[in-house]
């Protein structure tokens, strides 16, 4: 068990800003993170292994597909969806990546792309953890410029005949479906997504190995020889990077609401440590300035970041959130959580690297968090193109 158990953090009565059903979305999460995932966690990511015997109880409080409607989906806002990120992300990064992928990646892109006969076949399952999914879009040689892949489709009478490698795949190798992304050679290189059952001849995955961040998750590479799907297995409604990055759109949003309970873990910690540790004199380090400096600036900036995604979490339930705005929040709280986590990291000392505590933990899991799901950098790129009208990807010939 830690040697320090989370009080909630809420500087700014946050709480008054979200509604009774919010609330209890929000306190329902962080009970189940408390009972279920914080005693098991440390012994997972020691030993690189993801928790699959919480998938059921998962399923059963509704967070796979959580936003969706219909479909034994939970129907919640994006708001709630928002908090039952932020406490898994509390408990885990990794944890919280499963969810998001299953949810924002996987069912997200069948319930907006597909079919309504592979709405009906997929949906409900997946929701109830029964079946699990990837989402197989990254290339070993291209993440940044998603664009530039290399996997093929190529259709030939009632089939599609998929080859290529994806790379960096979560819950590559416990999946039931993959969601791949591949250009479509007889259709001029049109990028489109497929249904993949990953018992198909010709699909293998294969698991990262030697990883320091999200140890508690699944981390795979896919290849991809001569798989053949029919043609019902095409998601209708995909066309072109659009698509793919609509869902990438979705995932963001839950990782700038998980990235402040990364944040909220590491802060209240490293307070409660402080308040406890004395040095110097006998006085507890809290009562140094240097260390209620460190503190003072998490504090701020994460209840900066709390409203910030909950302006977000309001409009996209109104269906006013850009792509711009995600965009803001994912680069923000990301690089917030880490900056909390290193910082929380110094107040401990050397406690700080042992995981009695969850900071180095939550540390190395970030680094991960700020570089998926586009990085820092290309945030920091889309905003400019949204703020200057000039697209620096692709900037004008001079």
């Amino acid at each position: 068990m830690p040697a320090i158990k989370f009080r909630g953090v809420d500087f700014l009565q946050f709480d008054t800003l979200l509604t009774d059903e919010e609330r209890l979305v929000r306190n329902t999460s962080r009970t189940f993170i408390e009972d279920n995932l914080i005693p098991i966690i440390e012994e997972c990511n020691r030993a690189g292994r993801f928790p699959r015997e919480l998938v059921k109880p998962m399923a059963d409080l509704g967070f796979f597909g959580a936003s969706l409607k219909g479909y034994g989906c939970a129907g919640m806002s994006n708001v709630e969806y928002g908090l039952v990120m932020q406490e898994l992300e509390r408990g885990d990064s990794g944890v919280r990546s499963f969810v998001s992928v299953q949810s924002a990646l996987v069912m997200y892109p069948i319930y907006a792309f597909g079919s309504e006969e592979q709405k009906q076949k997929w949906l409900p399952a997946l929701q109830k953890g029964e079946k699990l999914g990837c989402f197989g879009l990254t290339e070993p040689d291209f993440g940044s410029n998603p664009g530039g892949m290399r996997t093929r489709a190529w259709k030939s009478a009632n089939e599609y005949v998929l080859n290529g490698e994806k790379m960096w795949i979560t819950s590559g190798s416990i999946a039931d479906v993959a969601v791949i992304w591949a250009k479509v050679e007889n259709e001029n290189d049109q990028i489109r997504g497929f249904l993949v059952e990953t018992d198909r001849p010709g699909f293998k995955a294969q698991d990262i190995h030697g990883k320091w961040s999200l140890r508690a998750s699944v981390t795979s590479g896919l290849s991809l020889q001569d798989v053949r799907i029919p043609t019902c297995n095409l998601l209708p409604a995909t066309g072109g990077l659009k698509s793919p990055l609509m869902c990438l759109n979705q995932a963001r949003y839950g990782i700038a609401w998980g990235a402040i309970g990364a944040a909220m873990a590491c802060y209240d910690c490293a307070l409660q440590y402080a308040q406890l540790r004395k040095q110097f004199r006998d006085q507890p380090i809290a009562s140094h300035q240097l260390v209620q400096e460190k503190l003072a600036w998490m504090i701020t900036e994460i209840t900066k970041a709390q409203l910030l995604i909950l302006q977000i979490g309001r409009l996209k339930d109104q269906q006013r959130a850009e792509h711009q705005h995600i965009s803001m929040a994912k680069r923000n709280n990301v690089w917030m959580a880490l900056e909390c986590a290193r910082l929380s990291r110094d107040l401990l000392g050397a406690n700080g690297v042992a995981d009695d505590y969850p900071i180095m933990r939550h540390m190395l899991n970030l680094e991960s968090v700020k570089t998926y799901e586009g990085t820092h950098d290309i945030h920091t790129l889309i905003l400019g193109q949204a703020v200057t009208g000039i697209d620096a990807f692709n900037p004008p010939e001079p």
